[in-house]
C-alpha cells in the first residue's frame, strides 16, 4: 500500500483506542522478551488495584505516571518487565461478595459443593454460608471485576505485558506468602502473641497501626465518684461503661493533689472493687481531674499502664463490642453488671450513667467534648482494645537495631520525589510496636500453621507445626497437620489449624517476589529483582512501601527497588480529595469516552511527581485538541510529498537540508530532545511533555505556515525538498517524543508512512539532526508575525488580507536572520509590497501597512 492510500481523507480521533489495543495485543508489541543480562532489563513493581473497589481518575492518573516511564526506557532500548496484579483479598472485597450475593461466612456451617446464591440477595437477610463456600464466591466475583479494570487499562494504553498477570490470592501468591512467613517464623521474625490489640467490633478483626485513622468523635466528660477512706476522689471520663474493668486509678508522680493517695486504695463505684492508687508520668495533671481510670482497656494509655504497672487483666469488652453476658468474678457487687451484661458500649454507657446517677456516684451534668478517636481507616466505629492471640512480624517498633536498619534502607532508595524519603523516615521512627499481620477474616492466604491438642483437647501454641515448603500452600482449615488425619482435629491428642489469615499488606508487601517469580521461574527473578521502580500513591509509604522494603530486607537482605516515585493525589476544582460521600468523584471511563485516552493521558502527565492535582475538565478538551492538531499537522507534512530521489546528496544517501528556516527548526529541535531526555531520566515526565508540546505548538502556528508554500514547490523544487525534508524528519521525531503521552495518535500517524511500531522505535536523540541552524531565528520568526497577524486581526481582517508594506524594527542580528528568509516571510505575511528592514536598540516588532480592499 503506497503512503498516500494509508492516509485516511479525514483523521478522527475516535476509534483509536480500540484499533491500537487490539493490535497491540494481536502483535504482543509490549511482551517482555528474556535478554542475556539484567543489564538490559527494566522492571516495574505495578502497583495491584483492589479490584473490589472502583476505579476513579486518580487511579488513571497514577497509572498513566508509570506507563509513561515504562514507554520510554522501552524506546531507550530496554527489555521492560511490567506486569500487572490484582489486589483481590481482604475486607473489601469480603463486603462486596456479602453485598453482592447476600451471604454471610460461618466457618461452622459446613461445605455445600452444589450452593447457589440467592436469586435475589437481600443484604439484611445474608444466608449463612461455609468459608469454602464463600471463598469460592470470592474467587467468582473478584474475577469478573478483574476483566473489568483490564478492559480500562487497555482502553487507557497501559502497555503492561498481561501474559505476567498475577493475583495477590492465587495458589502462586499463596504459596510465597506462606514461604515467606515460614522463614521469618523459623529466623525468630515472626512470632504468635497474646496482647491487647486494636479491634474493630464492625469487621471482627484485629488492626494494625498502619491502618489507623485518627477522628474527631464527639461524647461527654462524666465526673464520676469513687470511694476513699476519708472522702471522695473524682475522675473524668468518656467511658463510665469501662468501669467494671478499671484496675487502678492513675496520677502524675509531682501532682500534689494525689501524695497522700498513692500507695492505697479507693473502691470502685457501684462494684465495690479494691482500686490502688498509683504513679505514672504518662498522667496529664492538667487534664481533667488530673488523675485517671486504667481499664483494660479504653485506649492505648491504658495499654502502656498495665504493661508497665504490671496491673491486672479485666476484659469486660468481647469482641463483638459488646459487654460480657456473665458479672466478671472480681466484682464484689456483682447485681448492678446484670443492667449492663450483652450490651453495646454505647447501650452500656447510658446504662451505667443511670446506675451512677441514682447511687448518687455521678457528680454534676455531662460535658459534651470532642476528641480524637482512632478507627480502623475502612471502618465506621471507634476501635475497641481487647485481649487476643495474634500474628506480628518484627519491623524495628521494638528493636533500635533494626529500625536504625530500615531507616538506612530508606537512605539508600532513590526517592521521586525527593523529599518524600522524609515520609518513610518519619513513619519508622513512629512505629510504636511490631506489625500485626494476622486478621480475624476468611478470604485472604492461611496461616501454614496447625497446633498439637494436648490430653484436654487444648492448643498448645508454644509448639506450632508447619509444613514443608514443597507442601506449599496449604490450607489449614480443610488439610489436616503433618502426621495427622482429618479424623483428629479438634479431638484430644489430634490437632487444630490456625483460624485466621493474612492481613492483606502481608500478602502484598511480597508483591516484587511474586511478580518476579521467587520461587517458581529462578532466571525471571535473576533478570528482574531487584526491581527498577515502585510507583505508587503518597498516601501507602507507610503500608506497602515501607512492608516492600522490610520483609526484602529481612528475606533477601537488599532493598526490593532502586527508585521510588511517588504520585499526588488528584483533587477537586477546591482541592478536596474525590470521595463517593462528597460526590465530586469523576467516573474514569467517562471522561475517555467523550475525550479520548490520549487527551486523559496528556492531562495526567502534567501532574508533578508527588504533587496533589486539581481536577479540571476544561483541561481535557486541550488535550484533545493537542491530539487532534497531531493527526491534521502530520496530514500536511506527509501530503506535501516525498523528495525526488535525485535530490538527495549522493555521498550519505540523505539531502543536505539548506534553508535557514528550516535548519533552525531543526537544530531547535535538537535542544527539545536534549531536554526531554534529560527530564525522562530524572523521572520528570511532566517537564518531557511541557518542553515538547511548547515546541510543537510553535512548530504548527509559526513555522508550518511559514514553509507552507515553499513545501508545495511555491520556489522550485529544491527549495520544496529542503523544507518537505526537514518536515519529515521533525515529524519523525516529534512523534516518538509524543509516543509516551498519546500513544494511540502517534501510533496511527506512525502507521501511515512507517513499518512497525512507534512504541518500538528507538527515542530520538540529537545526533539524528543537523546542528548548523540558529534557534534564534525562530523567535525572530514568532516576533515578525505576531506583528503581521496583530494588524490583520486589529483591522478585522482575514490572514489572507495582503499586506502593502511591513517595516521590521529591531536589533540588526535579527534583521539579519529574517532577510535570509524574506521570500518564506513574504508568503506567509502574504506580503506584495515591500519589507523595510530598520535597525533599531529595541524588540523585534512589525510596521504593517495592509493594502486596500478590493472592491
Amino acid at each position: 500500500m503506497t503512503e498516500d492510500a494509508r492516509i485516511p481523507d479525514r483523521p478522527a480521533l475516535e476509534g483509536l483506542e480500540a484499533k491500537w489495543s487490539a493490535a497491540w495485543k494481536e502483535q504482543g508489541t509490549y511482551a517482555f522478551r528474556r535478554p542475556a543480562t539484567r543489564a538490559e532489563v527494566f522492571s516495574i513493581d505495578t502497583p495491584p488495584p483492589t479490584v473490589s473497589g472502583s476505579l476513579h481518575v486518580g487511579h488513571v492518573f497514577s497509572y498513566t505516571h508509570t506507563d509513561l516511564v515504562a514507554r520510554y526506557q522501552r524506546m531507550r532500548g530496554k527489555q521492560v518487565f511490567y506486569p500487572m496484579g490484582w489486589d483481590d483479598n481482604g475486607l473489601p472485597t469480603e463486603r462486596r461478595v456479602q453485598n453482592y450475593y447476600g451471604v454471610r461466612c460461618v466457618p461452622s456451617v459446613p461445605y455445600d459443593p452444589d450452593f447457589t446464591p440467592p436469586e435475589k440477595p437481600d443484604p439484611k437477610r445474608q444466608v449463612p454460608i461455609s468459608r469454602k463456600n464463600f471463598v469460592e464466591l470470592c474467587m467468582q466475583l473478584t474475577a469478573v471485576d478483574e476483566q473489568v479494570f483490564e478492559n480500562l487499562w487497555r482502553t487507557l494504553g497501559l502497555s503492561v505485558d498481561w501474559d505476567h498477570l498475577y493475583a495477590t490470592i492465587s495458589l502462586d501468591s499463596q504459596r510465597i506468602a506462606q514461604r515467606a512467613f515460614l522463614r521469618n517464623l523459623a529466623r525468630g521474625e515472626a512470632y504468635l502473641s497474646e496482647a491487647p490489640t486494636l479491634w474493630d467490633v464492625t469487621f471482627q478483626t484485629a488492626v494494625a497501626q498502619a491502618e489507623l485513622e485518627d477522628r474527631e468523635y464527639g461524647g461527654n466528660y462524666y465526673r464520676v465518684a469513687f470511694h476513699g477512706p476519708q472522702q471522695p476522689v473524682y475522675i473524668e471520663t468518656t467511658r463510665p461503661e469501662l468501669i467494671p474493668a478499671v484496675c487502678a486509678l492513675i496520677a502524675h508522680p509531682n501532682d500534689e493533689r494525689y501524695q497522700h493517695l498513692f500507695g492505697t486504695t479507693v473502691k470502685s463505684p457501684l462494684f465495690g472493687v479494691e482500686i490502688p492508687v498509683l504513679a505514672h508520668r504518662a498522667a496529664e495533671p492538667d487534664k481533667g481531674a488530673g488523675i485517671a481510670m486504667c481499664c483494660t482497656f479504653g485506649d492505648l494509655t491504658d495499654v502502656q499502664w498495665w504493661r508497665e504497672l504490671q496491673l491486672p487483666t479485666r476484659v469486660v469488652l468481647a469482641r463483638d463490642g459488646r459487654l460480657l453476658g456473665e458479672a466478671p468474678e472480681w466484682l464484689a457487687n456483682p447485681e448492678p453488671y446484670a443492667a449492663l451484661a450483652g450490651k453495646t458500649a454505647f447501650s452500656a454507657r447510658e446504662a451505667i450513667v443511670a446506675l451512677l446517677r441514682e447511687a448518687g456516684d455521678l457528680d454534676g451534668d455531662p460535658k459534651p467534648t470532642s476528641r480524637q478517636v482512632k478507627f480502623f481507616e475502612k471502618g465506621d466505629k471507634p476501635l475497641e482494645i481487647v485481649s487476643t492471640r495474634q500474628w506480628y512480624i518484627r519491623n524495628g517498633g521494638r528493636d533500635e537495631d533494626l529500625r536504625a536498619t530500615l531507616l538506612a534502607r530508606g537512605e539508600e532508595l532513590a526517592w521521586v520525589p525527593e523529599y518524600m524519603g522524609h515520609r518513610y523516615a518519619d513513619w519508622v521512627n513512629g512505629l510504636n510496636g511490631d506489625w500485626l499481620i494476622s486478621r480475624q477474616r476468611f478470604f485472604g492466604v492461611p496461616f501454614p500453621i496447625w497446633y498439637p491438642l494436648n490430653a484436654d483437647g487444648e492448643p498448645d501454641y508454644d509448639h506450632p507445626i508447619t509444613p514443608g515448603e514443597d507442601m506449599l500452600p496449604v490450607d489449614p482449615a480443610n488439610e489436616p497437620a503433618p502426621g495427622f488425619a482429618e479424623e483428629q482435629r479438634g479431638q484430644p491428642g489430634g490437632f487444630i489449624g490456625d483460624p485466621d489469615v493474612m492481613d492483606t499488606w502481608a500478602t502484598s508487601s511480597l508483591t516484587p517476589q511474586i511478580a518476579c517469580g521467587w520461587d517458581f521461574d529462578p532466571e525471571l527473578f535473576a533478570l528482574t529483582f531487584p526491581m527498577d521502580m515502585a510507583p505508587q500513591a503518597h498516601d501507602i509509604i507507610r503500608t506497602w512501601l515501607f512492608s516492600r522494603v522490610l520483609r526484602a530486607h529481612l528475606e533477601h537482605g537488599v532493598l526490593p527497588w532502586h527508585l521510588a516515585a511517588i504520585s499526588g493525589f488528584v483533587v477537586d476544582p477546591d482541592r478536596k480529595k474525590m470521595s463517593k460521600s462528597k460526590g465530586n468523584v469523576i467516573v474514569p471511563t467517562e471522561i475517555i469516552d467523550r475525550f479520548g485516552a490520549d487527551a486523559v493521558r496528556w492531562r495526567a502527565a502534567l501532574a508533578r511527581p508527588g504533587a496533589d492535582s486539581p481536577f479540571d475538565e476544561a483541561q481535557m478538551k486541550v488535550g484533545r485538541r493537542l491530539a487532534t492538531k497531531v493527526l491534521n499537522a502530520s496530514k500536511f507534512i506527509l501530503g506535501a510529498g516525498e523528495t525526488p530521489a535525485e535530490l538527495f546528496d549522493a555521498a550519505d544517501g540523505r539531502l543536505v537540508v539548506n534553508d535557514p528556516a528550516d535548519l533552525a527548526m531543526l537544530a531547535e529541535l535538537r535542544s527539545v530532545v536534549s531536554a526531554a531526555t534529560a527530564a525522562f531520566e530524572a523521572y520528570d515526565y511532566s517537564a518531557a511533555i511541557e518542553v515538547t508540546e511548547s515546541f510543537f505548538w510553535s512548530f504548527c502556528d509559526d513555522y508550518l505556515e511559514l514553509v507552507k508554500e515553499r513545501a508545495y514547490e511555491a520556489q522550485g523544487l529544491e527549495r520544496a525538498a529542503s523544507a518537505r525534508t526537514a518536515l519529515r524528519m521533525a515529524l519523525n521525531v516529534l512523534l516518538r517524543l509524543f509516543a509516551p503521552f498519546l500513544p494511540f495518535v502517534t501510533e496511527e500517524v506512525w502507521s501511515w508512512w512507517q513499518a512497525g511500531s512507534v512504541h518500538l522505535a528507538s527515542w530520538p536523540c540529537v545526533a539524528e539532526l543537523p546542528d548548523a541552524g540558529d534557534p534564534l531565528l525562530l523567535a525572530d520568526v514568532a516576533a515578525a508575525l505576531v506583528g503581521i497577524r496583530g494588524a490583520k486581526s486589529q483591522a478585522k481582517g482575514s490572514m489572507k488580507t495582503p499586506v502593502a508594506r511591513c517595516e521590521l524594527i529591531g536589533p540588526a542580528e535579527s534583521l539579519q536572520r529574517l532577510e535570509s528568509i524574506t521570500a518564506d516571510l513574504k508568503a506567509v505575511g502574504r506580503i506584495v509590497g515591500e519589507v523595510v528592514w530598520t535597525p533599531a536598540d529595541e524588540p523585534l516588532h512589525a510596521v504593517v501597512e495592509l493594502a486596500p480592499a478590493q472592491q
